[in-house]
């Protein structure tokens, strides 16, 4: 399976903010529609990532508020782009040893879409279970030795 079946799932539905934009507009962007990160694009150009992990580590510093920060103050410079040709057991392999939960799907410099640790986890799970399934079917359809004649 490549990122490119996951997108055609989940979609590209992309949430966006600038750089100089308030910290406070963008958590509230991602509280109002469910989202653990936004993409931080600067005049079209991906600038970095804000997570979840970069707001709860901005409200430490800030003793449990945001205040006047900006998303540039605390967002992730990107690191780690994909290709939608890459397969996804490589991508869950560079996830895992990196440590990123989110990661910008690029082509060709053109910004596709971020996939999630829980997208890759659930496109995994349903592919074994569709695997699954079918080895059963199999099984239970196997057909019976003919005896033998002698």
């Amino acid at each position: 399976m490549k990122v490119s079946d996951i997108l055609k799932v989940k979609g590209k539905a992309l949430f966006t903010c600038r750089p100089e934009e308030a910290l406070r507009g963008a958590v509230q962007t991602m509280a109002e529609n469910d989202l653990g990160s936004v993409v931080v694009m600067d005049r079209g150009t991906l600038a970095g990532m804000l997570t979840f992990r970069e707001v709860i580590e901005a409200l430490h510093r800030g003793g449990g508020s945001l205040g006047e920060r900006r998303v540039d103050e605390v967002m992730r410079p990107v690191n780690l782009t994909i290709s939608p040709d890459t397969d996804v057991m490589e991508l869950r392999r560079v996830m895992i040893d990196t440590h990123v939960r989110y990661v910008p799907v690029v082509r060709e410099g053109v910004l596709e879409g971020v996939l999630s640790l829980y997208d890759v986890a659930k496109a995994v799970l349903e592919e074994q279970s569709f695997e699954n399934r079918m080895l059963k079917a199999y099984i239970r359809d196997w057909p019976e030795p003919e005896p033998v004649r002698g």
